[in-house]
């Protein structure tokens, strides 16, 4: 099935890629504490759960695509790995990961880098794991990215993916709807100061494939023991897969 795609501004004219890279970088400096605030702080422990996965893997070199602002890869740290590299679009997303590796001095070992998740600048069979969050919603072709993804992969290694859900059960589903479609955006558009923001947000998630259909996604480019899990009442889901 073809994925609807909603783009952060609706210019048809600019690239899906141009539009994200954009809004990143108007939110970049409200973008931790918007983050924070609007997930209740909930989304640290998603991430930790995530890291959780890969300890199996023994990670020695490890990728966070759409690493934006790094906190999936500072987290990626308590995995003792000799490198994480950090990527995306956005540099000044990327300007407050360094901060935070400077402050843990951690420059050595945690590097952030611009770069496309749809064209890896990295040989094949490179890194031991791959974690992306909150991101392969924001890809400008879904499985091109995720194959990519797979190539850098070396064989055994683990992937670990956190994104946005739309939960299904009374009465959290009702919440969730009130909450992402009228709360979410007028707070963001506040703090942020970007109108489009925080409404693309729940518009991408709204068009985004979930649980079965992700996973089967995560299979035709060629993963294995794709998995997902359902965290916080169906608001987040941790996919897990190996190459």
């Amino acid at each position: 099935m073809q994925q609807i795609k909603v783009t952060p501004y609706g210019d048809r004219n600019r690239s899906k890629k141009e539009q994200v890279r954009e809004m990143f970088d108007t939110i970049a400096h409200r973008y931790d504490f918007l983050n924070h605030l609007l997930s209740l702080g909930i989304d640290r422990s998603w991430r930790k759960r995530a890291v959780k996965t890969l300890i199996t893997a023994q990670p020695k070199r490890i990728l966070d695509v759409a690493t934006g602002t790094g906190d999936f890869a500072v987290e990626c740290l308590k995995l003792q790995p000799d490198k994480i590299v950090g990527l995306d679009l956005s540099d000044a997303m990327m300007a407050f990961g360094r901060e935070k590796a400077a402050k843990l001095k951690e420059e050595n070992r945690l590097e952030f880098v611009v770069g496309d998740s749809e064209q890896l600048n990295y040989p094949d069979n490179y890194f031991d794991a791959i974690t992306v969050g909150f991101g392969v919603r924001n890809f400008e072709h879904l499985e091109q990215g995720l194959r990519e993804m797979r190539r850098v992969l070396r064989p055994g290694g683990r992937v670990a993916i956190l994104e946005i859900t739309q939960p299904r059960r009374f009465p959290f589903r009702q919440f969730y709807a009130l909450y992402f479609k009228g709360i979410l955006p007028l707070i963001g558009r506040i703090f942020s100061k970007d109108s489009r923001a925080y409404s693309y947000l729940p518009e991408s998630v709204s068009v985004f494939p979930e649980g079965e259909q992700f996973t089967g996604i995560l299979t035709k480019c060629g993963f294995t023991e794709a998995r997902w899990e359902s965290l916080t009442f169906g608001t987040c889901a941790l996919y897990t897969c190996t190459k």
